[in-house]
């Protein structure tokens, strides 16, 4: 027997017939709408309150033009106030998605598996790194030993007469002391 027949075996078989499952999803999708269909009209209901209490009705009757010009100017006002608030409101809203879909990003971004590259060692000589860094830039080949300063072997000779002049200090302090009984008195010891 191939290993798929045996997991089905070894599953209990569902206690609910195919048939039951239907009417419970049909039974459990009825509820849903008429749920939403209850939340909207509690919406609706609560609308009609807060603007009952918000907009009290007009009077209208018995006003004379001027009362008329007022009142309408009070309510161009408040739809002004309004539409202000509603702006901010909406101008806020599609910010935070902005914001969200931005932080959504640097999720993906973070929450993908990078894996390091293994390095390598590669050997460039000094032309092809020139070349490299700066491209077609640098057509002149880098001689790293024409750069470097050049010593000629007076001056190394020289240097080494120089330090051995000064390298025995008694030399020099003989050489330097002119009073030769001042010297030998400290030398006979008094």
């Amino acid at each position: 027997m191939p290993s798929g027949h045996i997991l089905l075996l070894l599953q209990p078989k569902c206690k609910i017939s195919a048939s039951r499952k239907l009417s419970l999803k049909i039974l459990l999708l009825t509820r849903a709408m008429e749920e939403l269909e209850a939340e909207k009209a509690a919406c609706e209901e609560e609308k009609v309150r807060y603007l009952g209490d918000k907009l009290p009705p007009l009077q209208l009757n018995g006003l004379n033009m001027e009362e008329l010009q007022n009142i309408v100017k009070q309510m161009h006002s408040k739809i002004e106030t309004v539409d202000e608030e509603r702006y901010d409101c909406e101008a806020k809203v599609i910010k935070n998605y902005r914001d969200i879909n931005e932080l959504k990003l640097k999720v993906q971004d973070l929450g993908g598996k990078f894996k390091k590259p293994a390095l390598r060692k590669v050997r460039v000589s000094a032309d092809e790194m020139m070349r490299a860094l700066f491209g077609s830039r640098s057509k002149e080949s880098m001689d790293l030993r024409a750069n470097l300063k050049s010593v000629k072997k007076e001056d190394i000779k020289q240097e080494k007469e120089l330090n051995m002049e000064v390298g025995d200090w008694r030399k020099n302090v003989e050489a330097m002391s002119g009073m030769e009984g001042r010297k030998k008195m400290f030398d006979d010891g008094g």
